[in-house]
């Protein structure tokens, strides 16, 4: 499936989804994921694009590459992950949220039951 996310450089999307992929378990720790020509084949992007979404992994140490061989997930790369992203998800969302609500007079409580009302009828 094509990357659409106009907001986002095509390569920090590769990224992301290689991201979720290792979170949700397609990619199991000590796992080879796709290549970089099978990136860019299945986002119809350049494979220099793909391969600077890789490199991003790369860097942060979810990945690693065998030569001759391919690029790894990293053991221990699934709870860093998950943990890099509940630091975002507190600083990109739970801040706002909390900064709105008091704009706008919500108590906690009353957030609270929001954020309840939220997951119970999220997808």
């Amino acid at each position: 499936m094509p990357l659409a996310n106009d907001e986002k450089p095509l390569f920090v999307q590769v990224a992301e989804r290689m991201e979720d992929a290792i979170l949700a378990g397609a990619y199991e720790e000590e796992t080879q994921i796709p290549s970089t020509t099978e990136i860019s084949t299945r986002y119809k992007i350049n494979p220099a694009t793909a391969l600077k979404g890789i490199n991003i992994l790369v860097e942060n140490g979810a990945i690693y590459k065998k030569r001759g061989v391919g690029m790894f997930v990293k053991k221990g790369a699934t709870e860093a992950l998950r943990a890099k992203r509940r630091d975002q998800f507190y600083h990109d969302f739970v801040l706002k949220l909390a900064a709105e609500g008091k704009k706008l007079g919500v108590s906690l409580a009353e957030a609270i039951a929001m954020v309840e009302r939220g997951y119970e009828n999220g997808h």
